[in-house]
């Protein structure tokens, strides 16, 4: 059987103030009246069944994500008492789809990103699905093409290739700075890290016990549970505090050798923030991206302009390059340029003021 994993824990502090700390960013309608992971569970319905369709996000959104997704079973949207990164994210996947199915293959995908167009995601994931299946002990990976020197993610060097759209990983890059990044595109051998991967899920707990053990342990009874059709919620308020908080390409992915790449060909849009709203919105004439029922803007140029009060107006007079976002009962104001900074500015909210503006 295949299985599909969405992992759909982040809260998004670079999309703050639609972000909050009770409405993550995968729950916001910013395209087309659609949230991101709604997006994203309608992107796997053309290959999976609903059934076999699993969310892990965080404790606290699971009722929203539950509410806000209705072609999905109620008990496949699970929820972590707290954040441990994606390595124990993809181990507790892991440990539920083992308790169902030791023999399956399961794709793990993200919640934040805009693919397009479907169908070549599609064959990317049939083609990666039987890659691993072809290749049971290899773990299998998706990397992007990149059509610029992106420092923002991290960076897959490919060696050589196994099959039509399919390379062996030489290793897996942090994120460079300018320089290095311009030299990775320049070279050909280098892909964007999707964060995305597929494998036999003994492929991944046997990689799991060998380089992140003592998490990989504590995980057997949610194996457990899952085949007596036993409550794992209680497994994980003991389990997670003790786990240690990893990414899975440090765990596992930089450590294992004989990992696969499929190439993911499509446009592959990142919205972790505010700026990437023009790769999926329009710009008027003066190159403004505008999503605000009411605004009246002169004189200004290249700027994001976000209001979710359909009673509220923004009016901008003679800005160039701003972001201006209004959300409730906060309101931000910054440069483009900044934009990747409202993680610091987040956290000073978060220590001099009020958690209602959280």
């Amino acid at each position: 059987m295949r299985y599909a994993i969405i992992m759909a824990g982040g809260s998004g502090k670079r999309l703050w103030p639609c972000s909050r700390t009770n409405r993550p960013k995968q729950l916001i309608p910013m395209v087309e009246g659609k949230s991101l992971l709604e997006i994203a569970v309608e992107r796997l319905l053309g290959l999976f069944e609903p059934e076999k369709i699993f969310i892990i996000t965080n404790r606290d959104y699971a009722d929203k994500v539950c509410a806000a997704i209705d072609k999905l079973p109620a008990e496949n949207i699970i929820g972590e008492p707290s954040g441990r990164d994606t390595a124990n994210a993809v181990a507790l996947a892991a440990a539920i789809i083992e308790g169902r199915d030791p023999h399956a293959t399961m794709a793990i995908f993200t919640a934040d990103h805009i693919i397009r167009p479907e169908s070549c995601f599609i064959e990317a994931v049939e083609l990666a699905m039987k890659t691993a299946e072809k290749n049971p002990d290899s773990l299998v990976t998706f990397g992007i093409r990149p059509n610029w020197p992106h420092t923002g993610l991290g960076y897959i060097e490919c060696g050589d290739t196994v099959a039509p759209g399919v390379h062996k990983v030489e290793s897996f890059r942090e994120k460079p700075d300018h320089p290095t990044a311009r030299k990775y595109v320049e070279s050909g051998r280098y892909f964007w890290n999707s964060g995305m991967f597929v494998w036999k899920v003994s492929a991944i707990q046997a990689a799991l016990r060998e380089f992140l053990p003592a998490s990989a342990a504590k995980f057997d009874a949610v194996t457990r549970a899952v085949r007596k059709s036993e409550d794992v919620g209680p497994i994980l308020d003991k389990v997670y505090p003790e786990l240690q908080k990893i990414s899975i390409d440090y765990a596992v992915m930089e450590k294992t050798q004989g990992v696969l790449m499929t190439e993911l060909n499509c446009e592959w849009i990142d919205l972790g923030s505010w700026p990437a709203l023009e790769n999926v919105l329009d710009q008027d004439d003066k190159g403004n991206t505008i999503l605000a029922a009411h605004h009246v803007v002169m004189d200004s140029f290249n700027n994001i302009i976000v209001s979710e009060d359909e009673s509220h107006i923004i009016a901008m007079l003679g800005m160039d390059d701003c972001i201006v976002v209004q959300s409730g009962n906060a309101t931000l104001v910054c440069r483009r340029s900044d934009s990747q900074r409202l993680k610091e500015l987040v956290d000073a909210i978060e220590r001099d003021h009020d958690p209602r503006f959280l």
